[in-house]
């Protein structure tokens, strides 16, 4: 069963200049390293024990969703859910309807040495986007997942994930088949948009469909397709807090 949001990845054009805007956006970023298929990235971990990923291409990766995304503009491109139990949970998606492949290794070795690896399940097109990929440790994974979790701006953990979709029913009933309930009705004024909520954890991932043909929704999903849209982080600090845009190297992040 899925138990929370593992992590949000968000393509860059170059890690070092991510990392110095994260890092005057008020987060605290650690390096996190290579992986053998030609990305390095750093990571904003937080309390509630997910995690940004920022991750940038060594060089051109053609044909990869990411780098496709990074030339419509980067920003959050994808996120990954922790599971329980990873096989049953892809054969969950799998009954649904979702097509998502057999767990796979990946790698990452850290700027320290640490040799970190895991096992992936990533969900093919259309699906990448719309559903999380699935990740399990074989290292520790504390190991992979920063300890440095405390941020200048106050940011605790993410409150809510929202993901544009066409259709929230059909989209929902991948995650209504893994966690063995339905999801809620949730509308959104701000967005002019309305979908299903999920309660993950301590997370909660909406699922949202335009009202309207000019709405931000409808215009993401004409330019980037069906795909996260925003994050919405929790705040630990008494003030309010806002994040810069320029900062964001293309990501819909606030507090709320």
């Amino acid at each position: 069963m899925f138990t929370g949001i593992d992590h949000v990845v968000i393509v860059v054009n170059e890690l070092e200049a991510a990392i110095a805007s994260y890092s005057r956006a008020g987060f605290t970023v650690v390096r996190g390293g290579k992986h053998p298929i030609g990305t390095h990235n750093a990571l904003i971990a937080f309390a509630d024990g997910s995690y940004f990923e920022l991750i940038a291409f060594l060089k051109p990766h053609t044909g990869h969703p990411w780098q496709a995304a990074l030339e419509k503009g980067g920003g959050i491109v994808d996120f990954s859910m922790r599971t329980d139990d990873l096989a049953a949970d892809v054969e969950s998606m799998r009954r649904a309807g979702a097509r998502i492949g057999d767990p796979s290794p990946l790698t990452r070795d850290r700027p320290d040495g640490y040799h970190l690896s895991w096992v992936l399940a990533i969900p093919a097109p259309p699906f990448n986007g719309q559903v999380p990929f699935l990740i399990k440790d074989d290292t520790p994974r504390d190991e992979r997942v920063p300890r440095e979790r405390s941020h200048r701006n106050g940011a605790a953990g993410i409150r809510t994930l929202a993901i544009a979709v066409d259709d929230p029913g059909v989209t929902s009933r991948y995650y209504a088949r893994v966690l063995g309930r339905p999801g809620a009705f949730v509308e959104r004024a701000d967005l002019e948009a309305a979908g299903v909520t999920f309660a993950i954890g301590p997370n909660e991932l909406q699922l949202l469909a335009s009202k309207t043909e000019n709405g931000p929704l409808a215009q993401w999903i004409r330019d980037h397709g069906q795909s996260p849209f925003e994050v919405v982080l929790a705040n630990a600090a008494p003030r309010a807090t806002t994040l810069d845009p320029a900062l964001l190297q293309g990501a819909r992040i606030r507090f709320a």
